[in-house]
């Protein structure tokens, strides 16, 4: 029985734990299937409420995008009923005009229809003064018409031929615009002083007196002085003047400066006479040498032997056709300097060339070379280049030029001595042809002043406004620049400008 316990008890002991592990597997199963149904439930929930939170955001969707429509819906009936507004407004506005320009038409019909009934009243007086004028002046219309034609004719032709003129000077003067333009710009940019020279000097006494005391007894003060100046002091009835004569403007300055200290210092006798006269020459040849150095200094030229400085300075003292050469020279160099800038060409050695191109001039000399071949002969000493030599040898044209910087000395010489003012016969010139103008403008009726302006290029005509109109003003202009024509001979053009104004004036008391 043992051996069946034994047997017995272990099955029974398997089966317990067989049926325990059993119930705990099912026990298992039912917990996880209790726990699938909790989260099929909370699954089948939460897809619920995203189902709704969807539907529920769907809505508000179609709710924006309704109202959205119903905005924009009534944006566009707004804006139609605004063009609905304006065009009725237009409307409006066209049925008022086409009312106005109705009336207007009816107006302008009428008045066609009067300027029409004038025009033949005119027309029927016209005849009666064609009539007329043909039996008072014995010709009859086509006559006096070609009379009209022929005289008009005439006047065109003159026009014509005046204009083709102008046509050709102007078509002449194209190909040398630039160059034209250059000038102008030296000349504006030009600002040197101008002096007049004269052969002879005064110096101003203090009294008639004074006159005794400088020809000294039996004349020795008056001939001591002429010796060792080398002028000719004028004494005459001019009343408290000497005047001093003499080609030479460095003699003529020395006697001036000795006899005016003489005057001051009251010492006038012989040996006073020498020593004032040795003084005043020192002076004068430092002054020579001062002048000379200005100029290089204001025009930034070096290297100049002293010489050539004193020759310089002296030129202060010469002057031709009342133009000192000095400032004439340096005038030039400017000018010169002021071309090749604009043209490109070697600044620098067409304002040496220029400076220099008178130098002769200043040089003390007895050969008979002109002062062209004297400078040249001074620049081949002073070591210059050969384009400078060019330079002052064809300033005058008496040999070829070599360069473009020698042409350019040419040209700045003749304008420093051809301008306006710059030379005393060219000034007379100048002021004659300004006068001529102004009088044959003051010769008409009518013309209360005249003014030629900007170098005789333009007339200014002031004329009375009661006696001429602005129809007459038209023809004196042309009266004056035909008289101007046939009188004058002038280069370029004359502007003839009338002015004609009522000026009333009153004044509040």
């Amino acid at each position: 029985m043992d051996w069946i316990l034994w047997i017995i008890l272990p099955l029974a002991g398997l089966t317990l734990g067989w049926t325990i592990r059993w119930l705990y597997a099912r026990f298992q199963l039912t917990a996880s299937e209790q726990r699938a149904e909790r989260i099929k439930q909370d699954a089948i929930k939460e897809a619920e409420a995203k189902k709704k939170e969807i539907l529920l955001e769907a809505k508000e969707q179609v709710i924006r995008e309704k109202n959205q429509q119903e905005r924009e819906t009534r944006e566009r009936r707004a804006e139609l009923q605004r063009y609905e507004r304006r065009v009725v407004q237009k409307e409006e506005v066209i049925e008022k005009k086409t009312s106005q320009i109705e009336k207007i038409e009816q107006v302008l019909v009428d008045k066609e229809k009067n300027l029409q009934n004038r025009e033949q009243a005119i027309s029927l007086e016209e005849e009666r003064y064609r009539s007329e004028l043909e039996r008072i002046s014995g010709l009859t219309a086509d006559e006096a018409k070609a009379l009209i034609i022929q005289d008009l004719e005439n006047e065109a032709k003159h026009d014509a031929q005046a204009l083709i003129n102008k046509i050709e000077q102007e078509a002449n003067l194209a190909g040398e615009k630039k160059a034209r333009d250059i000038l102008v710009a030296t000349i504006q940019r030009l600002a040197t002083e101008v002096t007049g020279e004269v052969t002879v000097a005064t110096v101003t006494l203090p009294n008639d007196e004074m006159k005794g005391r400088i020809i000294g007894r039996e004349g020795r003060n008056i001939r001591t002085l002429e010796t060792l100046t080398g002028v000719d002091i004028i004494i005459d009835d001019t009343p408290e003047a000497v005047v001093i004569s003499c080609f030479d403007p460095v003699r003529r300055e020395i006697a001036k400066v000795a006899l005016e200290r003489l005057i001051v210092d009251g010492r006038i006798h012989p040996a006073r006479i020498e020593e004032i006269v040795t003084k005043v020459t020192k002076d004068i040849s430092q002054k020579i040498f001062e002048e000379g150095e200005k100029v290089l200094f204001d025009l930034g030229i070096h290297n100049i032997t002293q010489d050539a400085i004193r020759a310089l300075g002296r030129l202060y003292f010469r002057s031709s056709y009342g133009q000192n050469v000095l400032y004439h020279s340096k005038e030039v160099a400017i000018i010169a300097g002021v071309l090749a800038a604009e043209i490109g060409a070697n600044r620098e050695l067409a304002k040496r060339g220029a400076l220099f191109h008178d130098i002769g001039k200043g040089v003390e000399s007895d050969s008979d070379l002109n002062h062209a071949e004297i400078g040249m002969d001074m620049a081949r000493k002073m070591g210059e280049d050969p384009r400078i030599i060019n330079a002052i040898g064809s300033h005058h044209n008496d040999m070829e030029p070599s360069c473009i910087e020698s042409v350019l000395v040419q040209i700045a010489d003749a304008i420093s001595a051809a301008r306006p003012g710059a030379r005393r016969e060219t000034l007379d010139n100048y002021i004659k042809r300004l006068e001529n103008l102004e009088s044959i403008a003051e010769g008409f009726t009518g013309v209360e002043k005249a003014f030629a302006i900007q170098a005789g290029r333009e007339l200014r005509i002031i004329v009375n406004n009661e006696a001429v109109n602005d129809e007459q003003s038209r023809d004196l202009a042309k009266q004056i620049a035909k008289k101007i024509e046939n009188d004058l001979r002038y280069p370029g053009r004359i502007k003839v400008t009338i002015i004609r104004e009522t000026r009333v004036i009153e004044y509040a008391r």
